[in-house]
């Protein structure tokens, strides 16, 4: 058990430094998808923190936390169908994946559409509603973001049987 802690912890430090690195794919969410909802949610959340220290875009104080450290961790709620994804078969895995990343993604685009409204509506063209202009603008970069990660995520899922989480969940299953 303590192996599983020590390989985890290693994985949620690696993941971080990669996700950094790679900014595009959200590392966080294979995390999520293998150890759970909490550990995406906690290295979502610092990934988002990180990326304020590393000089994001600040205008102000609740614009940050909105869509950086808020935004990023609710992603990790992608991690609600983690024990499901260990459990299932490759073509069921696939499903739960895509629908995982939509369902975490999509609270992340929340986050960042209601920061668009309240914090850069003035920058909406003249006749175009402040939410449609929100709406748009951040699906234009998260939509291509989610199919990336969908696939990424379904085609790392090939090792997810032999997972730790997988194996822990098989030893309590013989229980």
């Amino acid at each position: 058990m303590e192996n599983i802690k020590i390989r985890k912890l290693t994985e949620l430090g690696v993941a971080l430094a990669l996700a950094t690195i790679l900014s595009f794919l959200k590392l966080f969410i294979f995390i999520a998808l293998r150890w759970g909802w909490r550990e995406g949610f906690f290295l979502g959340t610092t990934y988002g923190l990180l990326q304020l220290l590393l000089g994001a875009s600040i205008y102000y104080p609740l614009q940050a936390i909105l869509d950086y450290p808020l935004a990023y961790g609710l992603v990790g709620l992608a991690g609600l169908v983690a024990k499901l994804i260990n459990k299932s078969s490759f073509k069921v895995r696939s499903i739960l994946i895509s629908m995982a990343i939509i369902l975490g993604s999509s609270f992340r685009f929340l986050a960042h559409v209601i920061s668009g409204v309240v914090f850069f509506g003035e920058y909406a063209p003249e006749g175009i509603d402040v939410w449609v202009y929100s709406l748009g603008y951040n699906a234009s970069y998260m939509i291509p973001q989610i199919v990336i990660t969908i696939i990424a995520m379904v085609l790392l899922s090939k090792g997810l049987e032999n997972t730790p989480l997988a194996t822990i969940n098989k030893s309590q299953e013989l229980k």
